[in-house]
């Protein structure tokens, strides 16, 4: 019988503005056998946002106190307020042979790659400074302040970009998601993996007759 197979850990990461999410969310619907792990936040929900759905959306007081108690994989502020990662959830995901997407900014990104060097990390960049600016505008959710803490704050952003295994750029929509994909995909089909999965088909191509 073949081992059991853990899943792959993906990891997304870009400046707000980018296209991450709709890019994330329109992946999983090409990909299902992906599961999205929703993240912990001090930042209050959005018009249209449900807890558990799209984020857990708890008081800092509460996201510190799990913090000491180690429940997240990783956890970072961005932009004033604190996100996490559910240590449990992601390491039961991955145990059962899911794939599991992680959607964090590049400093939770860096702290999953220390622990589990073995992650796909994929950085997404905006087509222009300009359009950046105006995805961050057009989205009419966020106070003028808080848009201009975001343009600052991707100048730093994206200067970790090199770190990540690949870099895609959130120009062209669908040709943006074509690149996600294939990313999966292609991992999907390394050698270590394929090799693992198709245990009893090789065994038999390699039998003497």
């Amino acid at each position: 019988m073949s081992m059991p197979m853990s899943g792959t850990l993906f990891v997304v990461a870009a400046p707000s503005g980018a296209g991450k999410s709709t890019l994330v969310n329109a992946l999983l619907e090409r990909e299902p056998a992906i599961s999205l792990s929703v993240s912990h936040t001090t930042r209050p929900p959005r018009p249209g946002e449900q807890y558990g759905r799209h984020y857990y959306f708890v008081e800092r007081a509460e996201f510190e106190r799990e913090v000491a108690e180690g429940v997240f994989l990783e956890h970072a502020e961005v932009h004033g307020n604190l996100y996490g990662t559910s240590r449990t959830t992601v390491q039961e995901l991955l145990a059962q042979g899911r794939d599991v997407l992680l959607e964090i900014d590049w400093q939770g990104a860096a702290q999953i790659r220390a622990s589990k060097p073995d992650c796909v990390s994929v950085f997404i960049l905006p087509p222009s400074r300009a359009e950046l600016e105006r995805r961050l505008r057009g989205r009419g959710s966020d106070a003028p302040e808080v848009i201009e803490r975001r343009l600052r704050n991707s100048r730093g952003e994206i200067a970790h970009a090199h770190e990540f295994d690949y870099i895609i750029v959130n120009d062209r929509f669908e040709t943006a998601l074509d690149d996600l994909q294939a990313i999966v995909r292609a991992v999907r089909l390394r050698t270590a993996l394929q090799w693992r999965r198709y245990e009893a088909l090789i065994a038999e191509l390699l039998a003497a007759e």
